[in-house]
């Protein structure tokens, strides 16, 4: 098996070449814009690592590994004009480098351009996999929508919402990979849960480094999550838990809209750390994660193979990119 960076630097060659068509720039240039931000890219590289693991030939998986990536972004411009974001990567989102139409309907081309990459690998069982996982994605975001509104979030409801809007299209790329590589039906199940909990783990630390994060690895502004009282991991333990004078302050946090960053962050980590719920995070992540690990494990492939893919889930797990 090929290295992480070996496998990320074919698929960013692959992408720098997509032929978008000049015209309507206004359509095109978005797309390419945005596909140039870059990013982690480890969607596409898990595709042609399990492609490769199970035996296949992970230049047959490369254009279902764009598609991927494709509609992975796909979903971040349609995010970033739900989100009202400014900042994608480090750069402009395309909302507001251009506007909100023009997000949308670049982003429902991306799309189209990430289903025409699917079907290329003239494989049902992928296409199928391919668009039960695109609607989960959906549900998940509407979920996460829906979440916004209520105070009552359970720890189960949260997890199953990541799930849904994260970890899922982690378990596809793996199972992409398999099922183009021809291996069986359960060990394509065993690669899709390993993925899946992958991305549970994920999106655990990336809660956990909103609040403890640096903000030159992290890539954002710390604290994000507390100033827009998003229900994370974190808070919903926390509102379930806190007690007294502990509770009238965080209730107090969550109901002032003009409280300022400098104020908020400090007062609600605080309240974060004396209940204790950064370990109940940790611990959490460490729970999915060896769930990954014993997945892979499960396998029957090199032990090289196996260490390639356990170190990219301890990375996952601790973000260290």
């Amino acid at each position: 098996m090929k290295t992480f960076q070996e496998y990320l630097d074919i698929v960013n060659q692959t992408i720098a070449a997509i032929p978008y068509p000049a015209a309507p720039s206004q359509l095109y240039e978005p797309i390419s814009y945005h596909m140039a931000l870059g990013g982690k890219r480890v969607r596409p590289v898990l595709t042609l690592m399990a492609c490769d693991a199970m035996g296949g030939d992970p230049a047959v998986a490369i254009n279902a590994a764009v598609g991927l990536e494709m509609f992975h972004n796909f979903t971040l411009l349609h995010d970033d004009v739900m989100d009202n974001a400014d900042v994608r990567r480090g750069k402009t989102t395309v909302h507001r480098r251009w506007n909100d139409n023009t997000a949308i309907l670049s982003g429902d081309t991306m799309l189209t351009i990430a289903t025409q990459y699917i079907a290329r690998t003239m494989s049902w069982p992928v296409m199928e996999l391919f668009n039960k996982t695109a609607i989960e994605i959906y549900e998940g975001q509407q979920l996460d929508m829906d979440y916004e509104r209520r105070n009552d979030v359970t720890v189960d409801e949260y997890v199953n919402m990541i799930r849904l809007k994260t970890s899922v299209l982690l378990g596809c790329a793996l199972k992409t990979g398999a099922l183009i590589a021809g291996s069986s039906d359960e060990d394509a199940d065993v690669l899709y849960q390993a993925g899946v909990n992958m991305g549970l783990a994920f999106q655990l630390r990336d809660d956990v480094l909103d609040v403890w994060g640096d903000p030159v690895t992290f890539g954002k502004e710390i604290g994000g999550d507390i100033m827009n009282n998003k229900k994370t991991f974190l808070l919903i333990n926390a509102m379930q838990m806190v007690q007294g004078d502990d509770a009238d302050e965080l209730r107090r946090w969550l109901n002032d809209p003009y409280a300022s960053r400098d104020d908020k962050v400090p007062a609600v980590t605080a309240l974060y750390e004396r209940m204790g719920v950064r370990q109940l995070a940790e611990e959490a992540i460490t729970r999915y994660n060896d769930s990954a690990i014993a997945a892979f494990n499960h396998l029957k492939m090199s032990d090289e193979d196996k260490a390639a893919f356990i170190t990219l889930a301890n990375r996952l797990a601790g973000r260290h990119f």
